[in-house]
């Protein structure tokens, strides 16, 4: 079985580079990691033309489908019939992409087949992760 997810979608650009309206994005699940996702952006859709990868909480993307959610960097909503908009800050600036809803749903429903809500714990090696924080920190 596989322990990760990848689902290309289709980014409608809203503010950022100009010089493209639609970009290619792939989003991304991995039971290793099991709270996280990941939006990688290419380097042909980025200012500094290298591939922008953001990591943000399952939780927030699923909630952002109904309400907006999130504080800080990564910032998630729905907007009209089956947009969902992600806004991305960082100090450079702010990128706000629109995608499909429906493809969002897609991917959370999958990455709920690897690792249903909930249960995102029972993925995690504490042992393991500890021990490799020792060894680190000697």
């Amino acid at each position: 079985m596989s322990t990760v997810i990848e689902q290309p979608v289709e980014a409608r650009l809203v503010a950022a580079a100009p010089r493209m309206q639609h970009i290619p994005a792939t989003l991304h699940y991995d039971r290793t990691d099991p709270f996280a996702v990941r939006m990688t952006f290419p380097a042909g859709a980025t200012l500094e033309g290298v591939d922008v990868c953001w990591t943000f909480a399952r939780e927030l993307l699923a909630a952002g489908l109904t309400r907006a959610e999130g504080q800080g960097d990564v910032r998630v909503r729905p907007y009209g019939y089956d947009r969902t908009v992600l806004e991305f800050h960082a100090p450079e600036g702010t990128a706000i992409v629109h995608v499909h809803s429906s493809d969002v749903r897609s991917f959370l429903a999958a990455s709920g087949e690897l690792v249903p809500v909930g249960h995102e714990h029972l993925q995690l090696d504490l042992d393991h992760d500890l021990a490799e924080l020792m060894r680190d920190a000697c």
